[in-house]
């Protein structure tokens, strides 16, 4: 990962900036929200725990918001200027962990069960319909030229990362999927939406293409090394930090990159996983689940000797490297250019 040492306490204060700026506005759009769907939607953002009281739930890392005005302050504007933006990209991103929870039966999220669990699916399709309804009223209802640039950047990144997750569930289904393959799905379900986070406070401040699109550059490629980095916890990741089973992807059966990188290669334990994979993709999902501890172990323990465990390492590092590349494209004061680097380090170092 990156050989520059992470100041986190500077980091933890630019993620805390992005949250507490960007909650109000949040709050206040999910109170629009009929009833129950505000009060799951609540629940859903760790704001009420499932009877309904106050919580200080796990909200996730808020890295969107932190971009959203940090891009903003790259455009020369106050951070202020991104908070809509910043909503706008929470509000989708979290309309997509509630469908894709349900899609892949996760049971657990942040440490406690999902809405699917806790309200039932129908709550969970329609409760995360209308947060993606309510990304697209936070800009609009600003009524400027630039909230309808940043619209539109917004509304693409919903589309590729709603075609990212397509893609994913096909490849869970096909027996042979590419290394280019599996990178174009993770490009499009997570690069695409930090991309946006990334240009979208910069365009709420005024910026023009050319930056926004090099900011969008640091933020695709800074997605791709996030979601390896994603994809090795999913399978390597500790269930006290990740807040979820153990060899999670491979329960799921997820074509992910350690495992896409470790059939792509040419070796005895290469052709094992392959057979391995083959025998688990005709039984059901109920035969799959009976599966021991040893037998994901011993799939996990093939992907990392075929080389999918070190292949995913290096591809987070050279993403990493490349995001950092695309900001010397823009203009910008000094601190917010060490600040992308510091988000940066920080989203490819870390254990859940």
């Amino acid at each position: 990962m990156p050989d520059t040492a992470i100041d986190t306490e500077s980091v933890v204060a630019l993620l805390e900036r992005g949250r507490t700026l960007a909650t109000p506005m949040l709050r206040a759009a999910v109170a629009r929200l009929a009833p129950p769907m505000d009060t799951v939607a609540a629940y859903h953002f760790g704001w009420i725990d499932a009877e309904g009281n106050p919580a200080r739930g796990d909200g996730g890392k808020a890295v969107r918001p932190a971009l959203a005005l940090l891009s903003a302050e790259a455009a020369g504007a106050e951070p202020e200027a991104g908070v809509p933006g910043a909503v706008a990209v929470e509000l989708v991103h979290n309309f997509s962990l509630l469908h894709d929870d349900l899609m892949d039966g996760d049971e657990q999220r942040r440490h406690r069960d999902t809405v699917w669990k806790v309200h039932g699916p129908a709550q969970a399709i329609l409760v995360g319909d209308a947060l993606f309804a309510l990304a697209n009223e936070v800009l609009l209802e600003m009524g400027t030229a630039e909230a309808a640039r940043a619209t539109r950047r917004l509304t693409l990144a919903t589309r590729k990362l709603i075609d990212g997750q397509a893609q994913d569930i096909s490849y869970e289904h096909r027996e042979k999927v590419t290394v280019a393959e599996c990178l174009e799905m993770e490009g499009n379900k997570t690069g695409a939406l930090l991309a946006c986070s990334a240009s979208i406070g910069a365009v709420l401040g005024g910026a023009d293409e050319a930056t926004a699109d090099a900011l969008e550059a640091y933020g695709h490629h800074l997605g791709l090394a996030f979601q390896a980095v994603d994809d090795l916890l999913g399978i390597w990741g500790d269930p006290e930090a990740t807040g979820k089973k153990t060899w999670s992807d491979l329960r799921q059966r997820k074509k992910s990159l350690p495992v896409v990188a470790a059939l792509a290669e040419d070796g005895p334990a290469a052709r094992r996983l392959g057979e391995l994979l083959a025998e688990d993709a005709t039984k059901s999902q109920e035969e799959f689940e009976d599966f021991s501890e040893e037998e994901f172990a011993a799939r996990a323990e093939l992907i990392e000797r075929a080389g999918g465990r070190e292949w995913t390492l290096r591809e987070a590092r050279r993403r990493h490297a490349t995001a950092l590349e695309a900001l010397e494209r823009v203009e910008m004061p000094g601190l917010v250019r060490e600040r992308f680097a510091a988000l940066a380090d920080f989203v490819v170092v870390r254990e859940g």
